[in-house]
Formats: C-alpha cells, sequence, structure tokens
C-alpha cells in the first residue's frame, strides 16, 4: 500500500515518516515540504537513512492514504481536493475535528473552506471511534492534550459517576508548539521555567467538550482547561479532576477498587490505553504510542482525579494517525506501533 505525507518537514511530519518507514504493509512513496522543496528526506533527515525519497511542492503519483501534517488553516485546503478525488486522508491538524463550523471559524479565526466535509469526518480517538474509522474516508486526527484528557475521564463520565463540572490541568513539552520560531519557545525563555498560556482559553477547549458532551449527552459537561509549557522536548500529562456523584461509588478504598476496575474493563480491548495505580510520569511514554490512564480518588474531598500521560508527538500525533490507518485498512492496530517507551 502506498502513502504519501503532506509536510514532512514538520515535527509530525517527520516522526509519520520515521514510524512509516518500518511498516511492513505500507511503503511511503511521497513526501511534501514547505522549506525543504528539492532536497531529499535522508539528507534533511539524517537520521532517516535510507528514505531517499524527494521532498515535492505536491504529492506525486497515487497513492492509497494521505497524511496531512500542515497547520490548521492550511491543511484543509490541501486535503479537501485529495477527499472529493477519493483518497482516504487523516489530517493531523484540527480542521475536521469540530463538528460545529462556526465554533471552528471562532476559534480559529477562519473560513473554513469544505465545511461540507465535516459530517462525514470521523474524530480520531481510536478507542472511541475504532469501528467508524474503520470504514472512513476522512479521519481528523485528535489534538495531544485532548487525547490525554478525554482518555484520562472517558470511562468516569460515559459511567455518569462525576458532576459536570471538570478541571484539566495539563503539562507539554516545547515540541508540542511545532518547528516555527516563537520567543516563547527559545531555550533561554523556557529552560529552569514553567508557564500557564492560553488562559482564556485554548484551541483544543472547544474539541475536548464536544468529546466528552458526546460520551454523556444528557450531562451539561463545563470544561475548565488550563495548558502550561514545561522545558522538556516532548510529553503531556494531563491532571484531570472532578467531584464524584453521592453514592456513585462505595466510600472510602472500596470505592477506588470500584473506580479502577471501571476503568480496566472500559479499556480492556484497547492496546495502546495502561491502567497504572501508580501516577506517571512523561518518560514512560517516551517515543512510543501508549497513554498511560492513572485514575485516582481523594478520599478526604471525594473528588477524582484522573491523570492521562502520553508522548504528543505519537499517540499526541503521528503513532495515533498510523493507529487509525491500521484500522482503516485492515491491518492489525499495533503493527509498526509496537516500540517500548525510552527510558529514562
Amino acid at each position: 500500500m502506498k502513502a504519501g505525507i503532506i509536510n514532512v518537514t514538520g515535527y509530525a511530519g517527520v516522526e509519520l515518516a520515521r514510524l512509516l518507514a518500518r511498516h511492513p504493509e505500507v511503503k511511503l512513496t511521497s513526501v511534501t515540504g514547505r522549506g525543504a522543496v528539492g532536497q531529499t528526506l535522508s539528507d534533511y533527515f539524517p537520521h532517516l537513512a535510507g528514505l531517499d525519497l524527494p521532498i515535492e511542492p505536491e504529492l506525486s503519483g497515487s497513492v492509497d492514504v494521505a497524511f496531512s501534517a500542515l497547520p490548521q488553516k492550511v491543511s484543509a485546503e490541501a486535503v479537501g481536493p485529495l477527499v472529493k478525488d477519493g483518497v482516504r486522508v487523516i489530517d493531523i491538524s484540527a480542521d475536521f475535528r469540530l463538528k460545529n463550523v462556526a465554533e471552528y471559524e471562532e476559534w480559529y479565526e477562519t473560513r473554513h473552506p469544505y465545511p461540507e466535509l465535516l459530517e462525514n469526518a470521523v474524530y480520531g480517538l481510536t478507542e472511541l471511534y475504532r469501528e467508524e474509522i474503520a470504514s472512513a474516508r476522512l479521519v481528523a486526527n485528535p489534538g495531544c492534550y485532548p487525547t490525554s484528557a478525554i482518555l484520562a475521564l472517558a470511562p468516569a463520565v460515559q459511567a455518569g459517576i462525576i458532576h459536570s463540572d471538570i478541571i484539566i490541568d495539563s503539562k507539554s513539552g516545547v515540541s508540542g508548539a511545532g518547528r516555527g520560531l516563537s520567543l516563547t519557545a527559545h531555550f533561554s525563555e523556557i529552560n529552569e521555567s514553567v508557564m500557564a498560556y492560553s488562559v482564556n482559553g485554548h484551541r483544543h477547549l472547544p474539541e475536548i467538550t464536544q468529546e466528552l458532551r458526546r460520551l454523556s449527552p444528557s450531562a451539561d459537561i463545563a470544561v475548565t482547561f488550563m495548558p502550561h509549557l514545561i522545558p522538556m522536548t516532548r510529553g503531556i500529562l494531563s491532571a484531570c479532576y472532578a467531584t464524584v456523584k453521592d453514592g456513585a461509588l462505595a466510600a472510602g478504598p472500596k470505592g477506588l477498587e470500584e473506580l479502577r476496575t471501571l476503568y480496566v474493563d472500559f479499556y480492556r480491548n484497547d492496546p495502546f490505553v495502561r491502567v497504572v495505580t501508580a501516577s506517571p510520569m512523561t518518560k514512560h511514554t517516551l517515543g512510543n504510542n501508549d497513554c498511560i490512564v492513572f485514575p485516582n480518588l481523594d478520599l478526604r474531598t471525594n473528588r477524582l482525579v484522573a491523570i492521562g500521560c502520553l508522548d504528543n508527538l505519537v499517540k499526541g500525533a503521528a503513532g495515533q494517525a498510523i493507529e487509525n490507518m491500521n484500522v482503516m485498512f485492515g491491518f492489525p492496530e499495533t503493527m509498526s506501533l509496537e516500540a517500548l517507551a525510552l527510558y529514562p
């Protein structure tokens, strides 16, 4: 099967190339880049030795699947014609995640060039939409923050054991901001420092809210989402808080046991979600496609504390995209994604 990557020169794009290079059923045949046209992939990224594809301005030849690693606003313009031509597309940008076009245009401050594709685009959180992804023509890969938060909260929200007021406190490495130059991503700015940003509303907030509400349509889910930038390259850790409904779980340690059983049962058939009994750290997911979920109860306040931890460039972007591709084309879901984390 032939695959193409649009914008291979970004962090998500080059991670896609790295993971696809060892996929036994897929051959990467075409890549594009906005700043390296004419160079070969292996020259531009020496760690991809052996991938001697030319970086082109547009995809060339026919492909069975196209991945877009372009930023929002321009990604839809690139993939819309491909979808209309029958190519199956996985879009890593935010352009097809939100079902409400007005909400998209408000948060991303641009008109959507292909609003007619939103209805049939499938949100690519594999654990929740595996059946729909299998037949999808267009998959909207989730954001990295939403993946960590939704997977941490999904079992509790769907089971209806928590109240609707939810707080999500997330920490991310600098690669989540992409390869573009930014003052806040300079070494001297980020090193030995932590910064909360988008304090009045991050663009991933409506995506998180949309998906949590789909898990529990009758609940009026309200989310406070606070992202932070911390001095590391990769990784996201999201700590999620919500009050448990009276009587939803047994009192005391028995309630904690019930909570963990709920989570283990929910993710029993999901190879990339690991429910653990000790708080994880981002190094536990470095370079692999796992999301580690740690559900816990603060017994003093009757509050759920659910932690989701992942590599923002793998499960939060390229790895999840390949996981979705595997489902779309009937390959084993774990194919080319079996690597263990790099530790320490």
